[in-house]
């Protein structure tokens, strides 16, 4: 139950009445200020062109034909064609009871069941540690599969890396040219090789293992100890670093699998069928022109190696081929070039496109003491993942990577992620958490225990009815992030929530006052608890009883 449900369906019917198709949703929203009623909606000023009339005349006239709403106590007109609606307490008292109700699943709903979705994430290559960038592509694919799990779909998390390529070549060389060093021969580092203390690390357990039988290899034979050694000692340094994030996935696919099984010589030979790929150069084109696209794109280099394109058009006909109803991919924004081109080859294969889903992130700066922190894990400079969770725990690690708009460049400032006070949002939320928690039990240290059947309605202050407001807002905030793929709605709603919590703790004493109002003060924060404590397991942050 919400506030919206109170309006929504008569504000359709009266659009529809009037010929206007509604949009959805409806565009009916708490107001940012006072005094202009507990939900505002903006269709009039929407409608203004379609019904060529003044937007406070449209709205006028809604208001006509919605005659009396049960539960609202008086609808009015602002500015240049807003509507108000200001709502019945007794309205805020039934929500409070129906989301009590819901006990520990408030927040939780069923929109997305039946759907299954596979979200893919982190997906970097085993070439070397994560290092702190990759926390944002991490931390936002693990809560958009939160956020799809708590609206009710079947989620599968994936990991897709290649353990082939240039990028493990390198590996290759560098590792096998500290082993040759570490072993008393000189020879030259590669100047493009990966330069990481963690290089030295992995060749010094094949010294151990090996020790001068290793320089009786052939070279190939030294480059592929060196390949396999580097790899696994990578992807179990990545995956290490995911757990203490408390990521799990729960597939590990690897892009070798698409030559093995022959999907990727399908995909051309389907593409090629359809007339869309032509030889040039020594090279097999994606004739993407004919598709619409402003240029045809290589997929086979002269070399006979795929450009990326090939093997992610093969890599996602397979996952709809699974039977999965909608895909999510979570990519940096250097991969923006390629995704146009990939969406184009799945619709030339005859696949919906609209089942794909790309969030796509911007970089992360990180700022200490007013300074840009630079690193490069070639140049073995690095600031690794796990050292910035050491540094200032998994929590804020997790909750700083996705507070701000993934499209948007974030800078993520070490003293503020460091700050054990309420100026680091992270720690606001979980001592609001901590505080109700306390309440509780220091209520129940006094006899006061939480009763269900509490009667709510001398909950009228500002401060109370605002919360419940804000509350009953919790599922379609949840709702809406999932569908927009936007995780730092989330963060932003539980920034307002512990604040009208704050607000209300102020304004409002909850333990000594009289019956019922002390046990319905109770409740109010109990509720408000449990929201808090969801919406941060949603972002895969802890929610302590006790600070």
């Amino acid at each position: 139950m919400t506030l919206q449900s109170f309006v929504a369906p008569h504000v359709r019917k009266v659009l529809t009445d009037l010929g206007v198709a509604p949009s959805h949703p409806l565009p009916i929203e708490i107001p940012k200020q006072e005094g202009q009623g507990h939900l505002s909606t903006t269709v009039a000023m929407s409608l203004a062109k379609e019904l060529k009339k003044a937007p406070k005349a449209i709205a006028e006239e809604i208001i006509a034909n919605l005659g009396t709403v049960d539960g609202v106590a008086h609808i009015d007109v602002a500015g240049p064609g807003f509507i108000n609606f200001t709502f019945k307490e007794e309205v805020f008292h039934a929500i409070l009871a129906s989301l009590n109700d819901l006990q520990e699943n408030i927040g939780r709903s069923q929109i997305g069941a039946g759907r299954t979705v596979n979200v893919e994430y982190v997906s970097a290559n085993p070439t070397g540690p994560l290092h702190a960038g990759h926390g944002r592509n991490c931390a936002l694919g693990d809560t958009v599969a939160s956020l799809m799990d708590w609206t009710g779909h079947t989620v599968t998390r994936e990991y897709y890396f290649n353990n082939a390529g240039n990028q493990m070549n390198k590996l290759a060389e560098s590792v096998r040219t500290r082993v040759v060093q570490a072993l008393g021969t000189d020879r030259e580092f590669p100047e493009d090789g990966y330069h990481g203390e963690y290089i030295k690390d992995v060749a010094q357990m094949i010294v151990d293992e090996r020790g001068k039988e290793f320089l009786e290899l052939s070279d190939e034979e030294q480059l592929q100890a060196s390949r396999a050694k580097g790899e696994v000692w990578c992807f179990e340094s990545i995956k290490a670093t995911l757990g203490l994030l408390n990521i799990k996935h729960d597939v590990y696919f690897n892009e070798s699998q698409l030559f093995d099984d022959g999907k990727i010589a399908r995909v051309v030979d389907d593409l090629k069928e359809r007339g869309l790929t032509y030889e040039k150069d020594g090279a097999t084109w994606f004739a993407l022109e004919k598709l619409g696209m402003p240029q045809d794109k290589v997929i086979i280099k002269s070399t006979g190696e795929p450009t990326y394109r090939l093997p992610d058009i093969a890599y996602h006909r397979d996952k709809i081929e699974q039977g999965y109803d909608e895909l999510v991919d979570i990519f940096g924004a250097d991969h923006i070039a390629t995704i146009p081109d990939v969406v184009a080859g799945m619709k030339a294969l005859g696949i919906d496109e609209k089942r794909v889903k790309t969030v796509i992130h911007q970089m992360v700066t990180f700022i200490e003491d007013g300074e840009v922190v630079k690193f490069s894990k070639r140049s073995g400079k690095s600031f690794n993942l796990d050292e910035l969770i050491e540094e200032v725990g998994a929590d804020v690690v997790r909750f700083f990577f996705i507070m701000r708009a993934p499209g948007t460049h974030l800078d993520f400032d070490l003293d503020l992620a460091k700050e054990e006070g309420d100026k680091n949002p992270v720690f606001y939320l979980q001592y609001a958490h901590a505080r109700i928690s306390s309440i509780l039990r220091k209520g129940a240290e006094q006899g006061v225990h939480l009763n269900t059947g509490t009667d709510v309605s001398c909950l009228v202050d500002p401060t109370e009815i605002a919360l419940i407001g804000l509350l009953s807002r919790f599922q379609s905030v949840l709702e809406r992030a999932c569908e927009q793929l936007e995780p730092h709605q989330v963060t932003d709603y539980l920034r307002e929530l512990a604040a009208a919590y704050h607000q209300f703790y102020h304004a409002c004493r909850i333990l000594g006052t009289e019956e019922p109002l002390q046990s319905a003060r109770l409740l109010l924060a109990d509720v408000t608890r449990r929201a808090m404590k969801n919406g941060l397991a949603v972002l895969g942050v802890a929610a302590p009883e006790q600070m």
